[in-house]
């Protein structure tokens, strides 16, 4: 299939909209979901007989090549793989637990399992490899009760793997390293299976109601909800998504991603994109972090893709090397069509980089755009595919979905019903039952508001989590979701925030430092003296500018007084921070109270750099130097 430039990259918006009876609104798209194939793995079956040797997945290997596998070897391992899992009595009731990240052995198995009708249930390896207890992946080995437990390498996984192995344990199949652990089936083993009649009985019966996944999300309370992941939900929602951008059906698309597959925006979005169109996907061990980052600046050098997806982090880190690196911005541009920005709202001052950038090296402005959606919902419920200029657009809803909008404070709870919806959570019929409401609708928490009531083709424009939100002690209501954004926008040396202030007389922020956006401002990373930053004055000014820019025309909702820089990350076993990267932000202000005092504290105290008040300017307090988290936000 050859690549069309021809072919438009978005269908134009159309919504239906309808009171609901309850001063809410009903909206949904006037095209009707298309038909398609009951799973994302008929269509990886069907690329395969087209195109065998085309490459499916490609990952480095430990000299630096690119290691491919293409369609009709991924099919052909698949197969083994889902034979080899029948025969060790995994099932429906019986998933496969994935303890490692992304990488071509990972897509071998979630293919394999797939076939055989075996839920996957992949864990971040934040929960497997940096977590101190492993409480959180023993609360899902004890809701699930896996049939084997999935790791690419023994050694590496080790602490994981042992704190499963209890009463009686989980049988474990790993990529490397089996010798080295008792009891362990090397993935080898699995592929050199031969597939029998009892895979084509179970693949032939699998339908829409089949499970597929159990992806697990914290939500507020910290403890993993196990989602349920239908193959209809899989399956719809990639159709749905092709109609809204109908190049797709030309194109083949070429991904270069991090983004984890335990998490909905990696492991459904993007990865059943590729599966779903054809498309290649190479795996990018980097991620915006400073150590790591300079990975993914190597393999964009090597791979130029046609769709490229990241959240603002990894923008964040992206765009300054675009700015100055000519050769690599030339080669990044190559060939590339879209760009995805997911997680969260793009701070508008990095939209507008990007977009300056895109225009001096290619002539035009390749679009930036988003959607919305969540764990429960496969993930896409709706698409910016059209112009906006608003960062917080999240688009109109997509084919197939229904979109009911319920009044609140000031703005509207989205809540959604369609093929793409989870029918509830693996073993807790308590949250099933809660997580809808009386007309069948998902209620998500999140907050949107029309980009224009008057014409709702424009979009709806996300507001935050309604949870996060709180009040003054004068009684004013601060939308913490908005705000957050607007202080970031306002402060590109921040990479994210938690919003304080509640039953406070003002507002005040807990941050962490963009340490790229610093390293350029300063021309080095800040120094520390014990828990201190030693902050010069032009960090100083700088921060104090951007909170005064910020609060220069808004009320005391819309304003942040005073700004605290965290050295520590976000703790994720004390649930500060999900495994998909969001900020927890109650779980935030708990665990650090006596920042959160240090703040308020007036006079504020002496070992804190200040910037004082003259003529309205705010205070920024300064505490040590950062590891900038990932940033998130729920859903996509």
């Amino acid at each position: 299939m050859g690549t069309s430039i021809e072919a438009p990259l978005f269908a134009a918006p159309r919504v239906e909209a309808e009171p609901d009876g309850e001063g809410g609104l009903l909206l949904r798209s006037a095209e009707p979901l298309r038909p398609h194939p009951a799973t994302v793995v008929h269509s990886v079956r069907a690329w395969a007989a087209r195109d065998p040797r085309y490459p499916l997945v490609a990952e480095r290997d430990p000299d630096g090549e690119w290691r491919t596998v293409s369609y009709g070897d991924a099919v052909a391992a698949a197969d083994a793989i889902g034979q080899a899992l029948l025969e060790r009595g995994l099932g429906p009731d019986r998933p496969l637990m994935m303890l490692s990240g992304n990488g071509v052995a990972h897509l071998l198995v979630t293919l394999g399992a797939m076939t055989a009708g075996v839920p996957v249930a992949p864990v971040s390896i934040a929960y497997s490899l940096q977590s101190r207890d492993h409480a959180r992946i023993r609360q899902i080995a004890a809701l699930i009760r896996p049939g084997a437990v999935f790791a690419d390498d023994a050694d590496r996984f080790a602490a994981a793997l042992d704190a499963l192995d209890t009463d009686g344990g989980v049988p474990a199949i790993v990529a490397q390293g089996a010798a080295g652990r008792p009891g362990a089936a090397a993935l080898e083993e699995l592929t050199s299976a031969a597939p029998g009649p009892a895979l084509a009985a179970v693949f032939a019966a699998l339908d829409g109601d089949s499970l597929a996944k159990i992806l697990f999300t914290s939500g507020s309370t910290g403890e993993p909800k196990g989602v349920l992941n239908t193959h209809r939900m899989l399956a719809s929602n990639q159709q749905a998504i092709r109609q809204a951008w109908p190049f797709l059906d030309d194109e083949r698309p070429v991904v270069v991603d991090w983004l984890p597959w335990s998490h909905t925006f990696g492991g459904n979005h993007n990865m059943n994109m590729i599966f779903v169109s054809g498309g290649t996907l190479h795996v990018d061990a980097g991620r915006p972090a400073p150590a790591l980052f300079p990975v993914t600046l190597a393999n964009l050098a090597d791979v130029q893709p046609t769709i490229y997806f990241n959240v603002p982090a990894g923008y964040a880190q992206l765009v300054p090397v675009l700015e100055t690196d000519a050769a690599f911005a030339e080669r990044f541009f190559s060939r590339l069509r879209l760009m995805f920005n997911a997680a969260a709202a793009l701070p508008a001052g990095l939209r507008d980089r990007l977009a300056s950038v895109t225009l001096r090296v290619t002539g035009s402005v390749i679009p930036v755009t988003g959607a919305w959606g969540a764990t429960e919902t496969a993930p896409a419920v709706t698409s910016a595919h059209f112009d906006h200029a608003d960062a917080r657009c999240i688009g109109v809803p997509l084919p197939g979905a229904e979109v009911r909008l319920v009044p609140a404070e000031g703005a509207y709870e989205i809540r959604v019903k369609g093929p793409m919806v989870t029918p509830g959570y693996y073993g807790r019929p308590d949250l099933t039952t809660a997580a809808f409401d009386e007309r069948g609708f998902y209620r998500t928490g999140d907050a949107v508001v029309p980009a224009d009531p008057g014409n709702l083709n424009m979009g709806l424009l996300f507001r935050g989590r309604i949870a996060e939100d709180f009040k003054l002690a004068t009684g004013t209501f601060v939308q913490v979701g908005a705000l957050r954004t607007a202080l970031l926008t306002a402060a590109p040396l921040l990479s994210d925030a938690v919003i304080a202030g509640e039953n406070r007389a003002f507002v005040c922020a807990l941050a962490w430092l963009n340490m790229t956006e610093a390293r350029s401002l300063l021309g080095e990373e800040p120094a520390c003296e014990g828990p201190l930053v030693v902050v010069d004055d032009r960090l100083r000014a700088t921060l104090a500018a951007a909170l005064v820019r910020l609060g220069a025309l808004a009320g005391s909702a819309a304003r942040v007084e005073r700004i605290a820089l965290l050295s520590h990350p976000p703790d994720l076993d004390t649930g500060e921070i999900t495994d998909k990267g969001y900020l927890t932000q109650r779980h935030v202000l708990a665990n650090r109270a006596d920042l959160v005092e240090l703040l308020y504290r007036e006079p504020p105290p002496a070992n804190v750099t200040i910037a004082r008040k003259t003529s309205g300017l705010a205070s920024a307090v300064t505490l040590s130097p950062t590891c900038p988290p990932a940033s998130g936000a729920p859903g996509i």
